[in-house]
């Protein structure tokens, strides 16, 4: 395989999910050929992809098949059996490597790697099972969180702790499964840096979003981040300390915790494009889905800049309760809309998501919460920090 794969080339995806879709439409408007591998026969992906492999993620004649098809395969999501990615890579070159994504399926294993690597996290403890509850409430104490170590996202796999008798009964219906006990700390806010590393270590960075939950889901996400530039610079430096120590290839998220003190800890990475980028759609002159093939077929990264100040919100299945009035949100000239194809909505699914582009980060806010209030989707203004920015945080 030579170094470069131009348009033409096929690239693979594990994962059918609606990162998959959105790698996979960008790569076809790029001129690549697409494979998908997902069990799901209306799989968002697969829906426009060149070819769709309706077989199990581990499924070894069909990871043998997707090897002989593919130039390069990525993946959507960091629960894809690493195993199926070292089978691959015997066949096609495979970004981001195995190693990596291993790394982000266990929580434990996570947050080490990246204390030996210098960043800084949030007081923490394992759990093996029962007998470990006792000595991880001493170490950690509360406020707490309890998270299984393997297969947790949106706010499933998590408890609230507060006291020793919580996190027996936490533990017990977490199904005694391993997991660490986090101490809860007084956030100033959370944010999440984009970067994409290529096969020569060049790193680009996405200006830093500043996120906001509802029920584990991000719910809105405003760009650039109303932080000072030397915060967001200890967030660009941490993501990059990370990606360089993992010999990172591709896009990568990295979330952090802000204190009210001003301190940065890292929270969690995802080897893949995040929620929290789909800013970058029609924001930023290159979006992370076209980064993403670009990292993939061994082209230099695009270019991050931000074009507009932007607020992400994500449209979640409770609002299809029936289905939402387009026209309210459409009839407003800077709203964005992406919908991801699902068939079937259910509460906490994300079905797609909106930006609101607007000349200042205030004025794109308004924008979201006006839209916002016409969908049905409650308000957080009230909930939002202050703005702490000594200049604008717009990228490195």
């Amino acid at each position: 395989m030579s170094t470069l794969l131009l348009p033409g080339a096929s690239l693979g995806v594990l994962g059918g999910g609606q990162l998959g879709r959105m790698f996979a439409l960008a790569a076809r408007v790029m001129g690549y050929r697409v494979v998908v591998l997902d069990p799901d026969p209306a799989s968002p992906a697969g829906q426009v992809a060149d070819i769709h492999l309706k077989a199990a993620y581990d499924d070894a004649v069909s990871l043998l098949h997707m090897g002989q098809l593919c130039d390069a395969v990525t993946t959507e999501f960091e629960n894809v059996p690493a195993r199926s990615l070292e089978m691959l890579a015997r066949h096609c070159f495979v970004a981001p490597g195995a190693d990596a994504v291993a790394v982000a399926q266990d929580r434990l294993t996570e947050k080490t790697r990246a204390r030996e690597l210098g960043l800084d996290t949030a007081p923490f403890a394992n759990i093996e099972d029962e007998g470990w509850l006792v000595h991880a409430w001493s170490e950690v104490g509360g406020p707490a969180l309890l998270k299984t170590r393997r297969l947790g996202y949106d706010g499933k796999g998590q408890a609230r702790i507060d006291s020793l008798d919580d996190l027996v009964e936490a533990h017990a219906r977490l199904g005694s499964a391993p997991c660490l006990l986090e101490a809860r700390l007084d956030l100033e806010r959370e944010v999440s840096v984009i970067l994409a590393r290529d096969r020569d270590g060049e790193i680009a960075f996405y200006p830093l979003a500043e996120n906001r939950h509802r029920d584990g889901i991000l719910d809105l996400s405003l760009v650039p981040a109303r932080v000072p530039e030397n915060v967001a610079g200890r967030a660009w430096s941490m993501a990059a300390d990370l990606a360089n120590g993992l010999d990172y290839v591709g896009v990568l998220a990295v979330e952090f915790f802000i204190l009210r003190d001003g301190r940065v800890l890292f929270n969690e990475m995802a080897p893949r494009p995040h929620n929290s980028g789909h800013y970058t759609l029609d924001a930023c002159v290159t979006d992370q889905f076209e980064q993403q093939v670009r990292m993939l077929a061994g082209l230099p990264p695009g270019d991050t800049r931000l074009l507009s100040p932007v607020a992400m919100v994500n449209l979640i299945g409770d609002l299809w309760q029936p289905q939402p009035d387009w026209q309210r949100l459409l009839v407003h000239p800077g709203v964005k809309l992406h919908l991801y194809g699902k068939e079937v909505a259910r509460p906490g699914r994300k079905m797609g998501h909106y930006n609101c582009l607007a000349g200042t980060i205030e004025a794109a806010l308004a924008l979201a919460e006006t839209t916002r209030a016409e969908l049905g989707i409650p308000s957080l203004t009230a909930h939002w920090p202050p703005d702490t920015r000594d200049s604008v945080s717009a990228g490195p």
